[in-house]
């Protein structure tokens, strides 16, 4: 028995798609912003305040691992009902939430695993979604693209562990733009026309690859074009490629190279 974290984004909705497929059995702790599952009969709403009841379910359906999946956004602490483990643990979800979403999931994780929970890789049921190392569009990166590309990974390197970019644009050697709270779209919408820069999404220093691992898809690869980037790069299985095929027939279309590094 699985037991599924599940927030908003197709990913999510991905992971169950798969998990039913493989006939696994499993369960759903709904963590979307507008239960997003509430027709699925394995699906359980919980509060987020409530870990009591939400240990108390995992428990229950003697499930021996759990995978979270989908964004999961901050919640109004203010308004939390919170059961005993919840006036226990939530100071340490609240602290950890002034460093972004993504550390209240890690938070989340650390309490499972006091509770000797084990919760397992977002991507462990699908690992077509991640890529290994190849150049997979008609297009490659020329020399002097490389030479970019190896900046913004030096870049990346630099940061430390409390920095939270997953990506960035590089051109000409020279980082153009770096991705904010707001995520990769807004940082592409404040680029100048024929910048054709490289896009470059890598997992965070010491990233936790169960989780929150850089996303792209077919809105990322529009964005591309209608930003005039001419490339994307990722890293080797670590990060989430939604609707491949489709994504590297629209970059061979519109000329935008793939690389997996």
């Amino acid at each position: 028995m699985i037991g599924l974290f599940l927030g908003d984004t197709d990913f999510s909705e991905i992971i169950l798609k798969k998990i039913i497929k493989l006939k696994k059995k499993y369960f759903i702790i709904d963590f979307s912003k507008n239960n997003k599952f509430r027709k699925n009969k394995n699906s359980n709403r919980i509060s987020i305040g409530k870990f009591g009841e939400i240990i108390n379910l995992i428990k229950e359906k003697k499930s021996n691992k759990v995978l979270f999946a989908g964004k999961i956004a901050k919640p109004k602490f203010s308004t939390l009902r919170l059961d005993l483990k919840g006036i226990y643990y939530m100071p340490s979800v609240i602290k950890a939430s002034k460093s972004g979403d993504a550390a209240i999931i890690k938070a989340i994780i650390k309490i499972l695993e006091r509770e000797k929970i084990k919760v397992i890789s977002s991507i462990f049921y699908n690992p077509e979604l991640s890529l290994k190392t190849k150049n997979y569009t008609k297009l490659k990166p020329t020399f002097k693209d490389m030479k970019s590309i190896k900046k913004g990974v030096i870049y990346f390197n630099k940061l430390n562990s409390l920095d939270h970019i997953q990506a960035l644009v590089v051109n000409d050697e020279k980082v153009i733009a770096i991705e904010g709270n707001q995520g990769t779209k807004i940082m592409l919408s404040k680029l100048k026309k024929r910048s054709d820069g490289i896009l470059i999404k890598l997992p965070k220093k010491k990233q936790d690859l169960r989780m929150d691992l850089p996303t792209i898809g077919l809105s990322t690869l529009k964005d591309c074009k209608k930003y005039d980037l001419k490339g994307i790069v990722l890293k080797s299985k670590k990060n989430i490629f939604l609707d491949k095929d489709k994504c590297i027939k629209f970059a061979d279309k519109n000329k935008i190279f793939i690389k997996i590094i």
